[in-house]
């Protein structure tokens, strides 16, 4: 191989890793930027259902003054499981686009399926987004109230998951769940 042509090589090579980086760094950017509470807010079928509900409860306002956001709860941190998690946003994309739950009314014709949905991921994913705060090896069990220790322990020993008793924790339940035919450690 000549000089000219070693060189052509080493130019496309170089010209393919910049370009390579420059679109990482891109696609990058914009996984984080579709990741925090203002993005998922700015549809006003989140801003003005679930997100109302947010503010009411323990994960918006409490004694530690930590506050949890959309994307603590509802994307993952690790990047693999973060991709994965924004792949199936575009089904959501899709739906704001039809205007399918783009009134309250009709968000609550969908809160029950839309709120299972969220619960079947929570249930396959052992609540990973949960655990990155609530971590059944970081509670000091003698500190809780002796009904949610003993509650931890019997959820540890049954293999129960986060989900499969806090539902409703952050966002009303839905209209039409019932309780009883949620067992817990189920699907």
């Amino acid at each position: 191989m000549n000089k000219g042509a070693k060189r052509g090589v080493m130019g496309l090579l170089v010209m393919g890793i910049v370009l390579g980086i420059i679109l990482w760094g891109g696609f990058n950017t914009a996984m984080e930027a579709t990741n925090t509470e203002q993005f998922c807010i700015s549809c006003h079928e989140m801003e003005e259902n679930v997100y109302q509900e947010l503010q009411d409860t323990i994960h918006f306002t409490n004694r530690t003054g930590v506050r949890a956001t959309c994307p603590d709860c509802h994307v993952p941190k690790e990047w693999i499981h973060k991709v994965v998690r924004k792949i199936q946003a575009s089904n959501e994309i899709y739906h704001k686009l039809m205007g399918t739950i783009d009134t309250p009314e009709k968000f609550e014709e969908k809160r029950l399926q839309l709120a299972q949905n969220v619960w079947k991921a929570m249930k396959k994913t052992d609540s990973r987004e949960c655990r990155n705060c609530h971590d059944f090896d970081s509670m000091d069990f003698s500190r809780q109230e002796s009904r949610s220790a003993d509650s931890h322990d019997d959820a540890i020993e049954k293999g129960y998951t986060c989900i499969d008793c806090h539902k409703g924790i952050a966002h009303s339940l839905p209209e039409g769940y019932d309780p009883s035919e949620d067992a817990p450690g189920g699907n």
